[in-house]
């Protein structure tokens, strides 16, 4: 099969390379995956997960992505709840190979059914950015309705999402971002907008949950804008600035069969839209890599050519 490897772990983006690997096996209580749709998170290849397996052991040429769309074309002994021929999506392990691969083995608990009014290219933007906009909101911030939540990077994959799952919860919305951003942010339902390039961020009102995906200069000057009581959560690194009367929560998300499929519910409802940005083949991966590319909406690598009529689920 195809896959997208890297070998040479001080290469960088310039490793990621196109090569012939053999079919993935099926271990106990997994399944093969026939990839339709992947993606993937630029930084994954600073993750020492990228390069070794979980006893620490080399594992290179490893395949980097880890969230999937496709179709189930073989079980693991002991596999239960899906079967071979069901359209399924979800999360590949962080310490095996992942999704930028023609076939890839998941544990069948990491993967939700795909309803078949959902396309690929869509159901492949949920795994990762869904399940961190609401594990970071509500497990992790535990926001309510009449609350109010500061979201970093509003236009970006996790914070498009996070802006419309807070709206819908009830909660207020304060959005940042570059001022592209702004219609695209108070068009997901934000209140306010604040341009990180241009305003003030010590001006912006205080919240009761703060949830940060840019990290840095900007993670430790939002502890300031957390109300008491409330929280900060970031998924880019463990914050060394803390709210004075708050918590503070960096955490990695986590796979949840349930949730994936109550956001492919919403997806089907037209209550959550994720926002796709560039849809690339397998070929093309190591360019849609490249640092520097634009951060509004998820890139999405289609293993599988979409055709007609999924187009319309898109």
């Amino acid at each position: 099969m195809q896959a997208i490897t890297v070998r040479d772990r001080d290469a960088g983006v310039g490793g990621l390379a196109l090569a012939e690997l053999p079919h993935p096996h099926a271990a106990e209580n997994d399944v093969i995956v026939r990839v339709h749709a992947a993606g993937f998170t630029r930084g994954e290849l600073d993750w020492p997960a990228t390069w070794t397996d979980r006893a620490g052991r080399d594992r290179t040429p490893s395949v980097p992505g880890h969230e999937l769309s496709g179709v189930v074309v073989g079980l693991g002994y002991g596999t239960t709840g899906l079967t071979v021929g069901q359209r399924v999506f979800g999360l590949a392990d962080w310490a095996r190979d992942g999704s930028l691969a023609e076939y890839t083995a998941v544990e069948a608990r990491n993967l939700a059914p795909l309803p078949a009014d959902v396309g690929h290219t869509v159901a492949a933007a949920l795994p990762i950015s869904g399940l961190t906009a609401w594990q970071g909101l509500f497990d992790h911030g535990r926001l309510t309705a009449g609350q109010t939540v500061l979201v970093h990077g509003a236009a970006g994959s996790v914070g498009s999402i996070a802006v419309q799952l807070a709206r819908e919860a009830g909660a207020r919305v304060i959005a940042t971002g570059r001022a592209r951003d702004r219609e695209t942010a108070l068009g997901l339902g934000a209140e306010v907008f604040v341009d990180l390039e241009a305003d003030r961020l010590e001006d912006t009102e205080e919240a009761d949950v703060v949830f940060d995906v840019i990290g840095g200069e900007i993670l430790d000057r939002s502890a300031a804008l957390v109300r008491a009581g409330g929280t900060l959560v970031t998924i880019a690194a463990p914050p060394t600035v803390r709210p004075q009367d708050g918590r503070a929560v960096f955490f990695v998300v986590e796979p949840d069969r349930a949730r994936l499929a109550d956001l492919a519910q919403r997806v089907r409802d037209g209550r959550l839209k994720p926002i796709i940005g560039e849809v690339r083949p397998l070929a093309e991966t190591p360019a849609a890599f490249a640092p520097g590319r634009s951060s509004h909406g998820k890139t999405i690598i289609r293993v599988v050519p979409e055709d007609a009529a999924e187009a319309g689920t898109r």
